[in-house]
């Protein structure tokens, strides 16, 4: 019996092949992603030249290390506060000098003051800027007297490595070092409480105002301030730039959740969406193999 052949024509061969790339491009791209959102251990720590390229010095340090050898900043008790986005169509009430909305809660974190983590390879001078990145490209910048010298109503600039109380609403940060410490590790302000109405510890969309220069004013979608968009998290690199940097600001804040995300949907785990695309992917192989 001669075998009967689907004629090369037929426009059903070509799609039904592509599927199984297109699903493996699928499960790459899913593999990529997982490797982005993890938890950091590790901070590779840089200073450069006033080109912006010489590496002057740099070191790479783990969590560990940090705390067994550089001042330890937070008790593991006292819970830290960045503020989101005010909704507000006047422009004042955005800023929300009384600190009465949206606030974010980053955990009770301990961790090392980044001015510790510039000492290491050198340090920084007025002009300078310190880049806080994550895996993602995610970064923000900060200058001098920021680092060096903080107002009391911003107070330090912090790598948290350590989170010792679950937040009680709102992104859930993991309990413990990393990876338990599943938001780790992460910029976190450990403002005081002295603008703070209710005595908590609130880095407000208002304080920055008052503390950070024009330039390093984060505004939520161009608009609205927000001073959530400084806490940083899966942190890697330190990278001094002498002189201050020059390249592009900020990038897509893939590492930043600042619209609302419920405890069901925080941090999930990676492996469903990896394994279920994986069994797209083999499904459709098993087509193509019967076509």
């Amino acid at each position: 019996m001669r075998q009967r052949h689907r004629p090369t024509d037929d426009p059903a061969v070509p799609a039904i092949r592509i599927l199984p790339v297109l699903a493996l491009l699928l499960l790459i791209s899913a593999i990529a992603a997982v490797a982005y959102a993890a938890p950091t251990t590790t901070l590779h720590i840089v200073k450069y030249a006033v080109d912006g390229t010489t590496i002057l010095n740099e070191t790479t340090v783990d969590y560990r290390w940090l705390e067994a050898n550089l001042p330890v900043l937070g008790d593991g008790t006292t819970h830290y506060y960045h503020q989101g986005p005010v909704f507000a169509d006047d422009k004042e009430a955005q800023w929300d000098v009384n600190e009465t909305a949206n606030f974010k809660d980053r955990g009770a974190v301990k961790g090392t003051d980044i001015k510790d983590l510039s000492n290491l390879v050198g340090g920084m001078m007025p002009g300078d800027e310190v880049m806080v990145k994550a895996p993602d490209g995610y970064h923000v910048e900060f200058a001098y007297e920021n680092v060096y010298d903080p107002q009391p109503r911003q107070g330090p600039i912090v790598i948290c490595w350590y989170n010792g109380e679950e937040t009680a609403e709102g992104e859930r940060q993991g309990v413990g070092y990393p990876p338990e410490y599943h938001a780790g590790m992460r910029l976190v302000f450990f403002a005081d409480t002295s603008v703070n109405p209710e005595g908590r510890h609130v880095f407000g969309n208002n304080d920055m105002r008052e503390v950070m220069p024009p330039a390093a004013i984060h505004l939520f979608e161009d608009l609205y301030p927000s001073t959530s968009g400084y806490t940083v998290k899966w942190v890697d690199d330190i990278r001094v730039y002498t002189g201050g940097y020059n390249g592009t600001k900020g990038v897509l804040a893939k590492s930043l959740e600042e619209k609302a995300v419920t405890p069901a949907t925080t941090q999930a785990s990676p492996l469903p969406t990896a394994a279920g695309i994986g069994g797209i992917f083999f499904a459709y192989l098993i087509l193509w193999r019967r076509s």
